[in-house]
């Protein structure tokens, strides 16, 4: 008897594109070849057709009643990943202003960011991490960002080194912050009133590659400059419902799945309660073996998503990641930047391929340390 398709998925512990659900998977199997009710592919659709404009609208709602993100916000789906974003936001907050952007450097993608951020204005490095070597995040106090700043910039959570902020950075009342949440967007509760701008790329956590959600607070939509190219205005996407172009029609659908398939696990608090419980088997794992698994993240700032540590040399490390794979755990090697080994761990990660790459660490370290 033929192997079902199901059966042949491994564990999947790739950092993006990630897992997703597989209920998700197999309604967009169940649906490709011909959406309900619309006498073709979701892939054939125009972006203009009403049953379309139906998918969009209704994972904005998901997005929102997940987020409780009020009226005061708009809630676009764009292109361009966090890339685009990094330039975006200066562009339409910082060409031509007086004021200077404050940004937290905290490992690979933030200092990007600051990259982008450099070319069109002054973008002021509030905190930077490098003598931690990016292990650690900082308190309250460690930085100071001006009261009349463009805004405050962070990343929520390093996908490379996997450390997370557990709550918001300090932020002066009326400095807008500004945060890429795209590796652990969705993965617990958020207070979007506190942010100015909170972005992600879908493919972490979220959904296949392709679209962006950027929540953006309707007031600062004014801030952007008349004479940016049409696409990197923010204005544009909110008054064309995020059709200004056409956008990710497929991603968009597939986003809208995930918002749904979240409420029928009990919403985002429920989610990060799973994910608590996911991470703990890890990172217990790596107090265990402290000698052994050299875990990269300070235990205070340790990521929910992406579990990040180090063995001994790099033959245990090559060994270590033949035997997961022989195991059905893949995608464990870390990022090219780092090395080491990266378990990324979202939402759509079940605990039990969780519980097998614990088992897998205690017993290859109780057989090597």
């Amino acid at each position: 008897m033929a192997t079902s398709t199901v059966e042949q998925r491994v564990y999947n512990f790739s950092a993006g594109p990630a897992v997703l659900p597989v209920s998700v998977l197999e309604r967009i199997r169940d649906e490709m070849l011909c959406l309900p009710g619309a006498g073709c592919s979701l892939l054939e659709m125009s972006h203009r057709d009403k049953r379309f404009l139906e998918i969009l609208h209704g994972a904005q709602a998901g997005l929102r009643e997940l987020l409780s993100i009020s009226d005061d916000y708009e809630v676009l789906f764009l292109q361009g990943g966090s890339r685009l974003q990094f330039s975006m936001i200066p562009v339409n907050f910082l060409r031509g202003s007086d004021a200077a952007a404050e940004y937290l450097l905290t490992g690979s993608w933030s200092k990007k960011a600051i990259d982008e951020a450099v070319k069109e204005g002054a973008a002021n490095v509030a905190w930077d991490g490098k003598s931690s070597n990016y292990a650690a995040l900082p308190q309250g106090g460690d930085y100071r960002v001006a009261d009349d700043a463009a805004y405050l910039y962070y990343c929520s959570n390093e996908t490379i080194q996997g450390v997370q902020f557990a709550s918001e950075p300090d932020c002066p009342a009326g400095v807008p912050l500004v945060c890429d949440a795209s590796s652990d967007f969705l993965c617990r509760p958020l207070d979007v009133a506190k942010y100015g701008v909170l972005y992600a790329c879908a493919q972490k956590n979220a959904g296949p590659a392709g679209v962006t959600a950027v929540i953006i607070r309707k007031d600062l939509l004014s801030r952007g400059s008349d004479d940016l190219p049409g696409y990197l205005q923010y204005r544009n996407h909110a008054e064309a419902d995020s059709e200004w172009n056409t956008p990710p029609t497929f991603a968009i659908y597939a986003l809208g799945l995930v918002t749904e398939w979240l409420k029928e696990q009990g919403g985002l608090a429920a989610m990060e309660s799973l994910n608590r419980r996911k991470s703990q088997l890890l990172y217990d794992c790596i107090d265990q073996f402290p000698e052994f698994y050299q875990g990269h993240a300070q235990a205070d700032c340790r990521s929910l998503m992406n579990v990040t540590f180090r063995l001994p040399n790099d033959d245990l490390q090559a060994e270590f990641l033949a035997r997961a794979a022989d195991n059905e755990l893949c995608n464990l090697k870390g990022h090219r930047s780092v090395g080491g080994i990266r378990a990324s761990i979202y939402n759509a990660m079940p605990e039990a391929g969780v519980a097998a790459l614990a088992e897998l660490m205690r017993d290859f370290a109780n057989q090597r340390a």
